[in-house]
């Protein structure tokens, strides 16, 4: 029997990683390493290890950090894989995210047209979005990201908020600071 197609895990990895430059941090936070492994890869790898489809988005040529928010970010991938079953947008910069709660996201799209996960009361990534929401996926721009799309689907009740046990949801690395604690966190040597 085939497998039922998978959503596509759109990973952003377009923007300038200004906060973590200012923090001290000498390279784009993605490509400083955590535990021995780029911020990215390690994205990457928990993508790969989870068997969905990948999509990553990088900056667009010409285009400054200004017009090219995550919402342009995220119309871009979105419109990229235009053909999928649905959209798990994931930021390049949640290094500890598992490839557990990529498939726990992924499979709530079985009965909801968007899911978010939580921990610990916080929302996290990736969220979820259904083939319904293309076009509002596509039609994005600016810094917002997809949040208006989400409050929609909250007020209609259509919204998962899913559970998950996994701190990694939560843990964008945006300064030194946070590459710190990150590497706290897995036990690994500074």
């Amino acid at each position: 029997m085939a497998q039922p197609e998978q959503p596509t895990v759109i990973v952003l990895a377009a923007g300038q990683g200004t906060r973590f430059r200012q923090s001290g941090g000498v390279m784009h936070k993605l490509d400083a390493p955590l535990g021995g492994v780029p911020v990215l890869q390690r994205v990457l790898n928990a993508v790969a290890a989870s068997g969905l489809p990948c999509h990553v988005v990088r900056p667009a040529s010409g285009v400054t950090a200004v017009s090219d928010g995550m919402g342009d970010s995220i119309a871009r991938g979105v419109a990229a894989t235009a053909g999928a079953t649905g959209w798990l947008i994931l930021p390049g910069d949640l290094a500890l995210v598992t490839s557990d709660s990529l498939l726990r996201v992924a499979q709530g799209l079985a009965g909801h047209p968007v899911v978010q996960p939580f921990w610990n009361g916080r929302r996290g990534h990736p969220v979820a979005f259904g083939a319904e929401c293309f076009a509002a996926l596509t039609g994005l721009c600016g810094d917002m990201g997809a949040a208006a799309v989400v409050q929609e689907y909250r007020r209609n009740g259509q919204l998962l908020e899913l559970q998950v046990d996994d701190p990694g949801i939560v843990t964008d690395i945006d300064t030194l600071e946070d590459l710190a604690s990150a590497e706290a966190w897995l036990g690994t040597p500074k």
